[in-house]
């Protein structure tokens, strides 16, 4: 119980500082711009923080976490964004990227801790957190209730093991939720104990009963391909990315469609495109305005781009440790790990002082 008073209190002190110390050249830029990014980040003396970037790349400020960050979700009814740790942290942190409030601090409860992932409720009532409740080797889904304090107010399991990341179809009702198959265990830090039983799975759920509406599984000669990441096209499907976890010479398709009522589909790519991402796909962000749809490998230093109407490629751009992407005017804001933003419009800039993790936000 010490570490979760030392997080709210160590977060506490940290959002008053950030309200208190960001510049009014940086409030306003944050104020004004038509979009902002936020980005789990590292600061190159070893410090954990989330990052809002205008979009040319800039830092207009840091919120300072106590441990590292992995994804961050937004609320456009409040304008709150939530980063949750990285598994298995227990922690997740609301904050206001206009700098307006202080941050909060939130903790998963004993038996659980967070995948790293979350959404909120349409009206921005509900945050939903995929969880693990490790004892018992289950995916679960935590319930915040937003309009009070954020307080745990139910979950619901998400049929699987190992869920990551899960995205709120157009009804506003159907959670996809990807079940990455790995068994974790925070006695056995970030180890993978189950390689050679997985089961991934792609769930469809209803967010208000919390009951099964359909469960998609890979072929048996396929149970070792993990599905982690997921993104919308502008047609409704939905897009997801796997981590293989096989041998290395393998090379299975990585990147795959999924719809309600219909089996999943994996995409056929060229021997050069596959190879190029290293059985790993660390980031998915579709771009409906343009059409098509980006995943990101950081082993394979590639970004990929394609026709989202055919799973064609459009592109294939090399970048060291490239992961974080969202959608950006016709192109991607990308970040890396080396501490690069390339914006789609803006040339690429290089931080002094941060590397940035696996997934970034654009906050319109």
């Amino acid at each position: 119980m010490r570490a979760l008073i030392d997080r709210r209190d160590f977060l506490r002190a940290a959002g008053t500082a950030f309200v208190a110390g960001l510049s009014g050249r940086a409030l306003a830029a944050t104020l004004d711009a038509d979009a902002v990014f936020a980005t789990a980040c590292q600061n190159r003396s070893g410090t954990f923080g989330v990052a809002i970037l205008s979009e040319a790349g800039a830092v207009l400020s840091v919120v300072d976490l106590p441990e590292r960050g992995h994804d961050v979700t937004f609320d456009p009814v409040s304008r709150r964004s939530v980063v949750f740790a990285r598994r298995p942290g227990t922690f997740a942190v609301i904050f206001d990227h206009a700098g307006l409030s202080a941050p909060q601090t939130i903790t998963s409860p004993a038996g659980r801790h967070y995948f790293g992932h979350g959404l909120f409720a349409p009206d921005g009532r509900l945050l939903y957190a995929t969880e693990n409740d490790f004892d018992n080797a289950a995916g679960m889904v935590g319930v915040y209730d937003a309009t009070d304090g954020f307080r745990r107010i139910a979950e619901f399991p998400t049929y699987g093991m190992d869920p990551h990341e899960m995205v709120l179809l157009a009804d506003g009702r159907t959670l996809a939720i990807a079940n990455g198959g790995i068994e974790t265990h925070p006695d056995f830090g970030r180890a993978k104990l189950n390689l050679s039983t997985m089961q991934p799975s792609l769930v469809f759920i209803d967010r208000e009963s919390g009951s099964l509406i359909e469960k998609h599984e890979l072929p048996q000669d396929l149970h070792q391909l993990s599905i982690r990441h997921m993104d919308v096209s502008g047609d409704g499907t939905l897009w997801f990315g796997c981590q293989y976890e096989g041998p290395a010479i393998d090379r299975p398709s990585l990147i795959g469609r999924a719809r309600r009522g219909e089996p999943l589909a994996l995409v056929d790519m060229p021997d050069d495109a596959l190879g190029s991402l290293r059985n790993y796909v660390g980031s998915v962000a579709a771009n409906p305005s343009a059409g098509t749809l980006a995943v990101a490998s950081p082993q394979g230093n590639s970004l990929v781009v394609l026709d989202a109407a055919t799973g064609t490629i459009v592109s294939v751009r090399t970048m060291v440790e490239v992961c974080g992407i969202a959608g950006d005017g016709a192109g991607y804001f990308a970040t890396t790990g080396k501490g690069m933003v390339a914006p789609a419009s803006h040339a690429a800039v290089n931080s002094a002082d941060h590397v940035w993790d696996n997934h970034v936000l654009r906050i319109a």
